[in-house]
């Protein structure tokens, strides 16, 4: 017998775990990050994106058992998926996996919860989905790094297909043999260029949705045995071979894969912005001073070489973003949102905010610099030339994981779009305290949506 491909590997793994084989503190999170992930569509519920994906979602509508959770309507899982993974990350709020910027939530749990409310799978079974889904995101992307951004690829739309595979293959209890046929075909569905960087455009949010809908597409392609490549990932052509050039060493795909949980390294967000701007935006807020932004003289910033370009480049539109796009990866602007009020949230990202004369003002004050001393994380430093001369400066760094604070962030999302508190209430209970089946987690996501027919907010 032939050894098996590292694809293979990880589909028979992802195919074998059960939920006993799971530590409870992987359970745990997956508890908050069905919370944010519910709470981030009802974030983009007024967001013309939303408008866009319910149109397009309504020929599909009643052709399904999946409940797309906006506005009620049933369609395929896949389809269901599609909509939930794209409204989850159209306003980048979404967790990220610091070494490869993957953004595994907004992929993940649409996948798994589509799939999930149609076979009517119980929590522990949609959990366990969910956990196989983060854990090969993250092995995945710690193969890559940040080389798929480096050669123009969004990292979360190639490697999220190939997680949402594991994760629909899991709950629908592929054989060993048909998760990799998933996982291989689903590498064919890995795609997503960073061209939107250019003048904002929503591929960006669609990578998430195409993500998970490819991913359940190519389980079930599987269970109707659908062959796809065993060496997707080693091959010259497979995945590392052709998006990056290769990859030297694919062993860490493997290695302790059931007893060391990468997964767990997912990191949630504060604030609608780049992962990397997150902590300045921290920093920035512990060390607002009492005067106004307008006597504030200058902000120097040190910045990891590699985010630089990122968030700090172009500088003409990183002071004044001409979308809400261009402003969630400026580092000035937001940093002048932070000083100016006192906190960055969803309506930093509105076009009235973005025209501010003082939050240009302030940002055409903040200098970035590239840093070689900081190297491949996310931290750097700020410091703050006051106008008597004097300057305060602090470390930035991530934050530890803050449950209350994800809560809150889920309360405030919810709160902007949905009629009843008590329903948000129940249902932060219900995935917090209970163990609801995914049907029920659907009715309760569908009840705190309760907006008007046609995908219009409560005013």
């Amino acid at each position: 017998m032939r050894p098996m491909t590292p694809l293979e590997g990880l589909a028979a793994w992802a195919s074998g775990v059960r939920p006993a084989d799971i530590p409870a503190e992987q359970f745990k999170l997956v508890r908050l990050r069905l919370l944010d992930t519910l709470g981030l569509i009802a974030a983009a519920a007024a967001e013309p994106t939303c408008q866009s994906m319910l149109q397009w979602a309504g020929a599909w509508a009643g052709a399904g058992t999946s409940t797309i959770v906006i506005n009620g309507a049933r369609a395929h899982p896949a389809i269901a998926a599609l909509v939930h993974g794209t409204l989850a990350h159209a306003r980048d709020f979404d967790d990220t996996f610091p070494d490869s910027v993957v953004h595994p939530g907004s992929v993940v749990v649409p996948a798994a919860l589509g799939l999930a409310e149609q076979l009517d799978a119980s929590f522990a079974e949609l959990s366990t989905a969910i956990v196989v889904g983060y854990e090969v995101a993250a092995r995945l992307g710690k193969i890559a790094g940040r080389s798929f951004h480096a050669r123009g690829f969004h990292a979360t739309g190639i490697v999220g297909p190939i997680a949402a595979a594991a994760a629909a293959s899991h709950l629908l209890r592929l054989a060993r043999e048909s998760s990799a046929d998933a996982l291989g075909l689903a590498t064919s569905m890995s795609s997503g260029l960073l061209a939107f960087l250019a003048d904002g455009g929503w591929s960006k949010w669609m990578h998430a949705g195409w993500a998970a809908h490819g991913g359940i597409i190519a389980a079930e392609l599987a269970k109707a045995h659908c062959c796809g490549p065993r060496h997707a990932f080693d091959h010259a052509a497979g995945l590392f071979g052709a998006f990056v050039g290769g990859a030297s060493d694919l062993s860490p795909l493997l290695e302790g894969l059931g007893s060391i949980w990468l997964g767990a390294g997912a990191q949630p967000k504060y604030y609608p912005c780049a992962h990397v701007i997150q902590p300045f935006i921290d920093a920035a807020l512990s060390l607002r001073c009492k005067e106004q932004a307008s006597e504030i003289a200058a902000i120097r910033c040190a910045v990891a070489p590699w985010a630089f370009p990122i968030v700090c480049a172009p500088r003409e539109t990183k002071l004044a973003p001409r979308n809400d796009l261009e402003a969630i990866a400026s580092l000035p602007f937001m940093l002048a949102a932070a000083l100016c009020d006192g906190k960055v949230d969803l309506e930093t990202l509105r076009p009235k905010t973005l025209v501010r004369d003082d939050l240009r003002s302030l940002a055409a004050r903040i200098e970035c610099e590239p840093d070689e001393k900081l190297g491949t994380g996310f931290d750097g430093t700020i410091t703050v030339v006051h106008a008597d001369g004097k300057t305060t400066r602090r470390s930035v760094g991530l934050q530890p994981y803050d449950e209350p604070c994800l809560r809150q962030k889920f309360h405030t999302n919810v709160a902007r779009f949905y009629l009843s508190p008590t329903h948000a209430h129940a249902l932060e209970t219900a995935l917090l305290e209970r163990e609801p089946g995914a049907g029920e987690i659907v009715r309760l996501a569908c009840r705190i949506s309760a907006i008007f027919p046609g995908g219009t907010p409560r005013t």
